[in-house]
């Protein structure tokens, strides 16, 4: 509503308040008791204990399992256009404060529930924004977070990505891939990382186009990489890769992807930047982790970066199988010394998962696995301590021995 205050009431089930007083922003269906008034999507609603105590004010979605995103906890504060306004002006300016502002470059903007607009991502390539909407209670929202946003970073465009398939399934979203404002690039859209510049496509790529997690994790890794050969195993657009064989100074670069279209982009980033030691390669990483296996090739690094193989808990048990094999073929491809960067983005996949999976690997290989470096996402990825299921990424930095 434009007053931002509440037309309903959802009154939870008694021992089911705790998290919200701590500030947890997913009411799940199986905490409502009832809900009292009828509220449709996107409009406000305020969260009760049982017994009537008040905890927070949150949008309502009767599609979702999430039934309720809380986004204040102070009953004198309305959900207003004046509460987006001020959430979005900080995330940008914790980016600047991060000297993460430049121009030329891109960074994630807001960072869903770490910068406490939940169901809201906003990256920045250049003068280029990729707005992804994750909860359709923001769906109402969007002309005014656009407003807000031209008023705070200079665009040409900004682009609407839609959500993955599962998660608006679950939540009900039917956003298609637009224009929201401005104009759509013709083409990549060039933006500089470190010391390299890659080409985005703004339109087709995954998540909104790069992966702005992974930019201190690539600089960490090509750290490593001097004078060894390096194998980039789900390697995309390349930025490990160009990291390791660029930064780094590596021997020679193999960067594989399944995708035709990524292994494009890898090698038109490599000619971009005058790589001359960089080799890309289309195949599915499992078959190829097997026939360099078979055909006694050995490698300084690994670099194992995958797409997501678990979507929820139910699906952890299969992810951490099929992580446990792609990390023992890299183990066994590695010469002794040999540095292993390993990397799970499934945020159901929690980092003692993660590294139990690698103890596992190091016993089943009679390899023994030194961990030199945990780390997670780039810092405009922040994460709220009162959520840390926005904790999604893990990227490990091993020695083999």
């Amino acid at each position: 509503m434009p007053d931002g205050l509440p037309t309903a009431t959802v009154i939870l089930k008694p021992r089911r308040a705790r998290p919200f007083f701590g500030r947890h922003p997913w009411v799940l269906e199986s905490a409502v008791d009832r809900v009292e008034g009828t509220p449709a999507t996107g409009e406000v609603v305020d969260l009760l204990t049982h017994d009537g105590m008040f905890i927070a004010r949150g949008l309502w979605n009767s599609h979702s399992r999430i039934r309720v995103r809380l986004y204040g906890f102070d009953a004198a504060v309305p959900l207003d256009d004046t509460l987006w306004q001020t959430r979005l002006t900080a995330a940008v300016m914790l980016r600047r404060s991060l000297g993460l502002d430049d121009p030329t470059a891109a960074c994630r903007l807001v960072n869903s529930e770490g910068d406490n607009l939940s169901g809201l991502i906003v990256d920045r390539y250049c003068d280029y924004l990729a707005v992804q909407v994750t909860a359709l209670a923001v769906e109402p929202r969007l002309e005014f977070i656009c407003d807000c946003l031209a008023e705070l970073v200079p665009t040409r465009g900004v682009l609407l990505r839609g959500a993955e398939r599962g998660l608006a399934k679950l939540e009900g979203l039917h956003l298609p891939d637009r224009v929201l404002r401005g104009q759509e690039p013709g083409g990549p859209v060039f933006v500089k990382d470190h010391a390299l510049t890659f080409g985005v496509d703004l339109t087709e790529g995954q998540k909104t186009g790069f992966y702005l997690d992974q930019r201190d994790n690539r600089q960490a890794a090509a750290r490593y990489a001097r004078g060894r050969r390096v194998l980039d195993m789900f390697c995309y657009s390349g930025g490990f890769a160009l990291a390791c064989g660029i930064s780094g100074g590596a021997h020679s670069v193999l960067a594989v992807d399944s995708s035709a279209k990524a292994t494009a982009l890898a090698r038109a980033n490599a000619e971009l930047n005058g790589a001359t030691t960089i080799e890309v390669e289309t195949a599915d990483a499992f078959e190829k982790l097997d026939s360099l296996a078979a055909a006694g090739e050995r490698f300084g690094m690994v670099v194992l970066d995958p797409p997501k193989f678990a979507r929820s808990r139910a699906t952890v048990e299969d992810a951490l199988r099929a992580y446990h094999r792609i990390n023992r073929l890299a183990c066994g491809l590695l010469e002794p010394g040999g540095i292993l960067v390993t990397c799970t983005c499934s945020g159901s996949v929690t980092r003692e998962d993660f590294l139990q999976m690698l103890s596992g690997v190091a016993q089943r290989s009679g390899r023994s696995i030194q961990l030199l470096e945990v780390r997670g996402a780039a810092p405009d990825h922040p994460v709220s301590v009162s959520c840390l299921e926005g904790e999604y990424l893990t990227c490990v930095i091993a020695r083999v021995a």
